[in-house]
């Protein structure tokens, strides 16, 4: 049986509804990669020549904010659902997140025919809920800093029968996500350095077990917010570490710990874990936006912010940098944009 504990950092929860821990291997995103094809766009890899001046490297941005649902979650979701057997889909799926898993989830669910309840915080962003709602997922909402996420989609899974598909903590999600890397370097080559935001670890994870498998050579780095530096703290320590929920504008990085199946990746393929402020991801929201007519959240700006604001050198080196997602309400964006 597996525990867990969530966001409001009550008690771990026996779960005897998941199978025993599955670590996910470069064979699983492979199989990911068959599972999703025709379905997960293959997102452009577009490149700057004012980026690529700025910090004297060349730069591959990897634009998962142009996957369907605006975010690579759609990779790791759709792959979930489709590798599961008939008898579990037709009693739908479960999933929890603050926005772009829960659209993922809604919208491959939709595709494939699953019905889907997702279980999203109050304080999402309202394009967000309006997208999963729009993909005709039905919503239950939660508090994040009382209420247990996780506790709440359990019973419910246990209640309808459902499956739940957590939205970094599960392999075949791992597997997907891992799709977007391996792409990347399909398309430009060997690289030096991968660079990837970092939120739950499932997108790291995963597109750790693609470079390894493909570019073994390459720097591996994960980009969380300062305020939520768990997973930077885990890797140094050497074991999943806890923190409070953290505050950010990186809404779709606020996790509170690293999940069971994604740390012995991380622990054993990534080379570093760094973190960006507030401040320098406006600032690239504000350049994507500006130089390269991209519409980039916060959260999908982590990687790209740590290596043009040199919190990661890469001078002369060739550099993957995964753009994780693109769904930010125009009101917020607009206020971004306008702050100096």
């Amino acid at each position: 049986m597996t525990t867990f504990q969530d966001e409001s950092g009550g008690h771990p929860v026996l779960d005897p509804s998941l199978p025993p821990l599955r670590i996910p291997t470069f064979d699983d995103v492979l199989a990911a990669r068959a599972r999703i094809s025709g379905a997960a766009h293959k997102t452009p890899v577009l490149t700057s020549r004012t980026a690529d001046a700025r910090v004297g490297a060349s730069l591959f941005f990897k634009a998962e904010n142009l996957q369907r649902g605006g975010a690579f979650k759609f990779r790791g979701a759709y792959n979930a659902i489709a590798a599961l057997e008939a008898g579990v889909r037709q009693n739908g799926v479960v999933a929890y997140s603050s926005g772009n898993h829960a659209q993922a989830v809604a919208y491959a669910a939709r595709l494939q025919g699953v019905s889907a309840t997702i279980v999203m915080p109050k304080d999402a962003p309202e394009i967000k809920i309006a997208a999963t709602k729009g993909y005709g997922a039905e919503i239950v909402f939660y508090d994040r800093y009382t209420e247990n996420r996780a506790e709440i989609s359990h019973r419910l899974a246990a209640q309808q029968r459902a499956a739940l598909i957590p939205p970094y903590d599960h392999p075949d999600v791992i597997a997907g996500q891992g799709t977007a890397a391996l792409e990347l370097i399909e398309e430009v080559g060997a690289i030096d350095m991968l660079v990837v935001p970092l939120g739950g670890g499932g997108l790291l994870a995963g597109c750790a077990l693609a470079a390894r498998a493909t570019a073994p050579a390459c720097t591996i780095v994960g980009v969380e917010p300062e305020a939520g530096n768990d997973g930077q703290q885990s890797l140094r320590k050497g074991e999943v570490v806890r923190i409070p929920v953290p505050k950010s504008i990186a809404d779709g990085a606020l996790t509170t710990h690293l999940g069971a199946h994604n740390f012995p990746i991380l622990k054993d393929k990534v080379d570093d874990i760094v973190t960006v402020s507030d401040a320098q991801l406006l600032e690239t929201v504000r350049f994507f936006a500006e130089r390269m007519k991209l519409v980039v959240e916060p959260t999908g700006c982590l990687a790209a912010a740590a290596v043009m604001h040199g919190t990661v050198a890469c001078a002369g080196k060739r550099v993957g940098i995964v753009l994780s997602g693109g769904n930010v309400d125009l009101k917020v964006l607009a206020a971004l944009l306008g702050e100096r």
